[in-house]
């Protein structure tokens, strides 16, 4: 067929040429590159905290055994392994977010289809605690990522629908645009993100969750992560004019961090509405003008930070 195809191709168009190839027989070995699965598969690995092997040779090792499994129904979790290496590296493989609620699960082949492999060690550092004033209230807790206290928060989030996954896959894109220095003008990638629901849906749950998981899926271009969760009650003073001095004091230590480019930078403000209340009431002259200060300052600041290429704002 291909010999006949040659033979005709100087009297033929393009288009006729094109409609001869698709009316022929499609061989099996064709047929099996065009069903190649093309879709892009996440694998976390867990490495043990004691472990001090290269994050490549573990890498290198997880393909091997993956590709020895052949194949998966959906996500998984492998914790044993016949493998000295592994067992003694790593905690467990894990296969996430390929079962989507509302579509039925595919067979996937690990040997042929497009894996990324995400190795991480978790800190087991607390939270620590910001104080700006003298009245020792907390401003603000601050995390080292990926976070012990946020170690699987993301699995226990069940919602109807796909929110997790489109989420992650926005938050991703907009973190790649940033990096990649994508023109704004052309690409419009906001890196502000606000929940929205009824309370105690796991809005703040969710925003940390998130944050935990880019960090773990951006390990390859970023060292570590941070997590910086604004109480935004504290920053109201009980001395007039001090709460717009107390936003710029926090942004200062969080502009500290954003200035390591090897750092992701996750900002979280909860209950942002509280805000928003504050500056409506200042002008209808419910509230005291230092309050519409503090929601100014904080506009301000944000949009100072929104110009660096490794911070995400999360809002509640």
């Amino acid at each position: 067929s291909e010999l006949t195809i040659f033979q005709f191709e100087k009297t033929m168009d393009t288009n006729q040429i094109i409609a001869l190839q698709n009316a022929l027989p499609v061989s099996s070995e064709s047929r099996n590159i065009e069903a190649k699965d093309t879709n892009i598969y996440h694998v976390e690995v867990f490495q043990s905290p004691c472990s001090t092997v290269r994050t490549a040779n573990i890498k290198e090792k997880v393909l091997e055994f993956l590709h020895l499994k052949k194949t998966a129904f959906g996500d998984f979790v492998i914790r044993d392994f016949q493998d000295k290496f592994l067992a003694q590296n790593v905690v467990y493989i894990a296969l996430c977010d390929t079962e989507i609620p509302g579509i039925e699960k595919k067979v996937i082949d690990l040997s042929t289809c497009i894996l990324q492999i995400h190795v991480f060690q978790v800190h087991t550092d607390r939270a620590g605690t910001e104080e700006l004033d003298d009245d020792n209230i907390s401003a603000a807790n601050h995390w080292l990522l990926p976070s012990v206290d946020f170690h699987g928060l993301w699995d226990t989030l069940v919602y109807d629908d796909a929110i997790k996954l489109r989420l992650l896959n926005y938050a991703s894109t907009t973190l790649m645009f940033s990096d990649k220095h994508v023109d704004t003008n052309v690409i419009t990638c906001n890196r502000i993100i606000l929940l929205h629901g009824p309370p105690g849906t796991g809005k703040t749950s969710l925003c940390k969750a998130l944050a935990q998981k880019l960090c773990i899926r951006l390990s390859d271009r970023y060292t570590h992560g941070q997590l910086v969760e604004i109480n935004s009650h504290s920053l109201f003073s009980k001395w007039f004019s001090e709460s717009g001095k107390l936003v710029m004091k926090m942004f200062q230590k969080i502009q500290e961090l954003i200035e390591d480019p090897e750092t992701l930078v996750f900002v979280l403000i909860d209950e942002v509405e509280s805000l928003t209340a504050a500056r409506k009431s200042s002008m209808n002259g419910v509230e005291p003008s230092d309050a519409i200060r503090v929601v100014n300052a904080l506009l301000t600041q944000l949009d100072q930070i929104k110009r660096y290429q490794n911070v995400l704002i999360l809002t509640t």
